[in-house]
């Protein structure tokens, strides 16, 4: 998604057509299309053939996006667990493992980066009803293993906004959510973690059409990526116009809802009275 992401915006910034994008690589219009929506897998050739099209002669920026193109192809440790996933969310842990800055919004639940494995258990369960224990143990190992990001040696920066809602619908018995806050409040004291929480006192805000991720990458030139989950599938938007637009509405959630310090206290207090 990010490689074709660069490719449409080089050849939009070019004004060359899909048809003639395609035609250069002896391909069609369509196929050019599923590239740029990273729907097909890249071969090097086509990634090069296309860069000389868009003008790219600057030899590292080439290798740079050929290295990409390389990485694009390979299958991340997450695809094991694919028998478990819905075919849309491979992608999100892949943009997820590739990310500087992860931005989100959450009010059904707490994120999933923050999750007890307790917690993990209780939440897929109520999602995967009617699934084999084999199958809910699975989805929360991919779960506690992709927590390792945040505690990694590059581990990215993690802001997150937690609707006061997500804490006080139990998932799981009271010893479980116990855990929870307790674990929330640990790990908001990581450097790279800054937690908040957005009280029901505070009435109507800007996070009023749901949960979203904002997930932004080390290379400069790569789009932010926002992710939407659905219930039959996920939206993800890299227009600047749509990425701008939940940036604005995160910044708002973040200016409106306490700071961290305070989000630790509200916490704690839940934690008293649970």
């Amino acid at each position: 998604m990010l490689l074709g992401s660069q490719l449409r915006r080089l050849r939009e910034a070019r004004g060359i057509t899909r048809e003639a994008a395609g035609y250069s690589i002896r391909a069609s219009e369509s196929k050019i299309s599923r590239m740029e929506l990273g729907r097909v897998s890249f071969k090097t050739r086509d990634v090069e053939d296309l860069l000389t099209l868009y003008g790219i002669t600057e030899e590292s920026e080439r290798q740079a996006l050929v290295s990409l193109a390389r990485e694009a192809n390979v299958a991340g440790w997450w695809h094991s667990y694919s028998d478990v996933l819905p075919n849309w969310f491979p992608t999100y842990v892949g943009l997820e493992g590739a990310a500087s800055l992860i931005r989100a919004y959450e009010v059904q639940f707490v994120h999933g980066l923050l999750q007890t494995e307790a917690y993990a258990h209780a939440v897929v369960r109520r999602g995967m009803k009617g699934a084999s224990t084999a199958d809910v143990d699975r989805r929360v190992a991919l779960r506690l293993e992709r927590q390792k990001y945040l505690v990694a040696e590059n581990a990215p920066d993690f802001h997150i906004v937690l609707d006061e809602a997500a804490l006080r619908r139990p998932y799981g018995d009271r010893e479980v959510m116990r855990g929870q806050f307790q674990h929330l409040i640990d790990i908001s004291e990581r450097p790279n973690v800054r937690l908040q929480i957005m009280p029901f006192g505070f009435g109507g805000h800007s996070g009023e059409s749901g949960a979203f991720t904002i997930l932004s990458f080390p290379e400069s030139d790569l789009s932010d990526v926002v992710y939407l989950e659905q219930l039959t599938s996920a939206l993800y938007l890299d227009k600047r116009e749509d990425v701008a637009q939940y940036e604005q509405a995160l910044k708002e959630l973040q200016q409106d809802s306490p700071g961290p310090d305070e989000s630790r206290d509200l916490l704690r207090g839940l934690l008293q009275l649970s």
